[in-house]
């Protein structure tokens, strides 16, 4: 009998705590100007939040890393030397920065590190926080392009998910992107149909004076010329290994980028299919430490029972199975669980090993819009967002 109770209970919990994800909340928000004044807006209008969310790092660093976090942000901006970059590259994404600071009453050393997210990662080495899945769909014979993945992050930013709307401006397209309060973007897409998702690349070396991956992203959302575009994904210096797959119209771009080479990732599929997880196909500048993973390496020798390589494979098999790919099909690949301990759809175990945080499927065509949902794919549905101005 007390074996029963046991499992009654057990399973009440377990049915609660999926009420409580299922009834995930999407924060909507809209800003709009740029820079130091688009920063403040946002400061202020989520200030509850981003003081909230810097409590969450700290306790989650503090805790992984078995030191105080303010400790662990002295060393981490020893070594980090991002700013220069930023400065360079995109000085207006450092003023939004600034007034994100400013809005919300918070030191900048604090917001600075909510967008220096692949980069406190790169710094702490860890490999296995990594899960992010993606599928990119050339458009064919009519059809439209697709960018889509899930993205996820650790545990303790559930219930922070939020979509942010940037108004258009004389120079700026309308953008819809996908984030949580004080960061400046995740992934994202603008009303020209140009968007971008992302996958950390761990293995590939970094660079602490390089851009860093948020503000790479929102330098692509921000984008409209694709040759100018295109130049820039391979021209800067990035500060972490990342994947970047660029959707522009119905066209595909992947690239892996580190700090010393881009290298362009097309399997050549005959259904203008690409998919991408968390380890380089391509890209060889690999760190030391990581030399299994390089391009290079004899397949018998590669890590194929990795999360990244189970999870690619489940996306891969999908992809290349039809030949068209439809959205019901990308929904399917992203919900999949193929393999129970290396899924590619995660639910929040609240067990440290991160979970989908959110995930995102971005439509390139002559209306572009995304779909998208908080949480895992599989405990809820998506819901459509479309753009207030017409291309």
């Amino acid at each position: 009998m007390k074996n029963l109770i046991l499992i009654a209970i057990a399973l009440l919990v377990s049915i609660s705590c999926l009420a409580q994800q299922n009834n995930r909340e999407l924060k909507q928000v809209t800003f709009s100007g740029r820079g130091y004044e688009l920063g403040l807006e946002h400061g202020k209008t989520l200030k509850k939040e981003i003081g909230e969310i810097i409590e969450a790092w700290k306790k989650n660093t503090s805790k992984a890393l078995g030191k105080d976090a303010d400790s662990v942000l002295i060393d981490f901006y020893a070594y980090a030397e991002f700013t220069g970059a930023i400065q360079k590259w995109t000085p207006e994404l450092y003023e939004e920065i600034r007034g994100i600071a400013e809005g919300s009453d918070q030191k900048i050393d604090d917001i600075l590190v909510l967008n220096l997210l692949d980069e406190f990662w790169v710094y702490v080495n860890n490999l296995h926080n990594h899960h992010c899945s993606g599928v990119g769909v050339a458009s064919r014979n009519g059809k439209p392009g697709y960018i889509s993945q899930n993205m996820d992050l650790e545990n303790y930013t559930d219930g922070f998910q939020v979509l942010m709307r940037l108004s258009p401006t004389e120079d700026s397209p309308e953008q819809l992107i996908l984030t949580h309060p004080g960061l400046i973007a995740l992934n994202g897409l603008n009303q020209e149909g140009i968007g971008v998702c992302v996958n950390t690349l761990m293995q590939l070396k970094a660079s602490p004076k390089g851009l860093p991956v948020a503000f790479v992203v929102r330098r692509i959302i921000n984008s409209t010329d694709k040759e100018e575009l295109l130049s820039f994904v391979q021209e800067v210096n990035h500060a972490s290994g990342q994947n970047y797959m660029i959707g522009v119209q119905g066209q595909i771009f992947d690239f892996e980028a580190s700090a010393n080479k881009v290298v362009r990732y097309d399997p050549m599929n005959e259904n203008g299919t690409v998919y991408h997880t968390n380890h380089p196909i391509v890209n060889d500048d690999i760190k030391p430490w990581f030399q299994v993973y390089s391009p290079h390496v004899e397949e018998g020798l590669k890590p194929t029972n990795s999360n990244s390589h189970l999870r690619l494979q489940a996306v891969q098999k999908r992809m290349v199975s039809q030949p068209t790919v439809d959205e019901a099909l990308i929904k399917e690949a992203l919900r999949s669980k193929d393999d129970k301990d290396n899924p590619v759809c995660r639910a929040n175990r609240e067990n440290g090993n991160g979970f989908t945080f959110a995930s995102i499927i971005m439509t390139l065509n002559e209306e572009p819009n995304i779909q998208v949902l908080a949480g895992p794919p599989d405990e809820s549905e998506y819901k459509r967002v479309d753009f207030n101005s017409k291309p």
